[in-house]
């Protein structure tokens, strides 16, 4: 079975990138880069350290300017927009290392994501119904969390603000893998017509657990795209790692 270079279409894209180019100085970091994110689905794009992942998820937050190339949200072409425009639309970024405000309380968190999102089913309440000790220790300091929980409180910082599209940047990264299981199992509660999530991880195996359809990454370009079970893991093997015939030309 050969690559396709470009995800396969399933319907209208809720969220949807198309020959996305971003550079970072001199250095290119996404080279034309297609995807496209459709209602209720699980998406992953995964990649080694380094193949343009974060960069990629940070475009389409609005945190990092394309230089070529369009980015739309149920159709509405949305490059232009700030990152505050981009949440208030519903496209929510869990990123890379949480980024809470350790000063503050989780409640406080929460509140920061529910003041700068879309009106919405989400309130602290629902989050505090779907992650079950965080109500009693709503009080506390975000920096005397473990790293999980503090995972769990930056996407529930997330949600409060209603997302159409929740964009999460690596999340396993430097968490025990039975903590990384626990928080993968909520994804499906969250997930439905009203909301999608794009996830950007490492660990191949437990993103393609999850996800509905997948993108593999390297050096920026895409490199293997569709739905995991039409690939083996030999192909997304050398995908990743850029060897063998799956990888495109």
């Amino acid at each position: 079975m050969t690559a396709t270079t470009e995800p396969p279409a399933l319907g209208a894209a809720v969220l949807a990138a198309t020959e996305l180019t971003v550079r970072h100085g001199q250095l290119t970091a996404l080279r034309e880069v297609s995807i496209d994110v459709h209602a209720g689905e699980v998406f992953a794009v995964v990649g080694a350290n380094g193949a343009g992942k974060s960069t990629l998820l940070r475009a389409l937050a609005g945190l990092h300017r394309a230089a070529t190339g369009t980015i739309t949200l149920d159709g509405e072409n949305i490059t232009a927009l700030s990152p505050s425009q981009r949440v208030r639309r519903g496209i929510v970024l869990v990123p890379e290392g949480r980024r809470l405000f350790s000063s503050m309380t989780i409640e406080e968190n929460l509140l920061v994501g529910a003041a700068n999102g879309r009106p919405g089913d989400w309130n602290l309440d629902r989050v505090y119904d779907l992650f079950g000790w965080m109500r009693d220790r709503r009080r506390e300091k975000t920096d005397h969390l473990s790293g999980g929980e503090q995972q769990v409180v930056a996407i529930g910082r997330a949600l409060v603000a209603n997302p159409r599209v929740l964009l999460i940047d690596e999340m396993s990264l430097g968490l025990a893998p039975v903590i990384v299981q626990r928080i993968y199992q909520t994804l499906p509660t969250l997930i439905g017509n009203n909301m999608s999530a794009l996830i950007v991880e490492q660990d191949v195996a437990q993103a393609l657990r999850v996800a509905d359809r997948f993108q593999c990454l390297l050096e920026g370009r895409t490199t293997l795209a569709g739905e995991p079970r039409d690939h083996t893991a030999e192909q997304v093997e050398a995908a990743y790692f850029g060897f063998g015939p799956a990888v495109a030309s």
